[in-house]
């Protein structure tokens, strides 16, 4: 037996932890799944995943991040990775790593069957998500995050 705040999770652990059912807010077909293995092992600078995703479902949005690096190795099932402007099925074994202030990217599953994936990233205290598709962005500041239009924007140090 494992003791409590031990750096080790055995497989059978993480299989019975429970799992957050997240929707993202901006994208009404995502529904993900996941269990934090980086919570139950108190890391604090990086956030590591185990996400599902049901057939016919998305993971998140299609969006970037500004100062976050962020990565995806897929465990199981096939999905639709939407690098920048191309689009490109995935399966087990294929890695995706993502360099703060890169290309937009997404994860969706048109298939008959789950796709599960590992995933993780940076966790600074400040970040922002950009979503150019919808014209929005997210700006999180610590445990709080908020959206605001990309039309709203205003340069701080332009002057007139």
């Amino acid at each position: 037996m494992i003791e409590q705040n031990s750096p080790l999770l055995k497989a059978e652990a993480i299989e019975r932890m429970e799992e957050f059912k997240f929707h993202h807010p901006l994208n009404p077909n995502s529904e993900i799944h996941m269990r934090s293995l980086s919570r139950a092992t108190h890391l604090q600078r990086v956030g590591i995943s185990i996400g599902r995703v049901p057939p016919g479902k998305e993971s998140f949005i299609y969006h970037t991040h500004r100062h976050e690096e962020e990565w995806v190795y897929i465990l199981s099932g096939r999905g639709i990775a939407e690098l920048g402007d191309r689009e490109v099925e995935v399966g087990p074994g294929d890695f995706m790593g993502f360099p703060a202030n890169s290309i937009a990217h997404h994860l969706r599953n048109p298939f008959d069957t789950e796709l599960k994936y590992l995933m993780g990233g940076e966790r600074l205290p400040c970040d922002i998500g950009i979503f150019p598709r919808l014209g929005k962005r997210a700006i999180r500041d610590g445990d709080e995050a908020y959206y605001v239009e990309d039309d709203a924007l205003h340069d701080f140090f332009k002057r007139d």
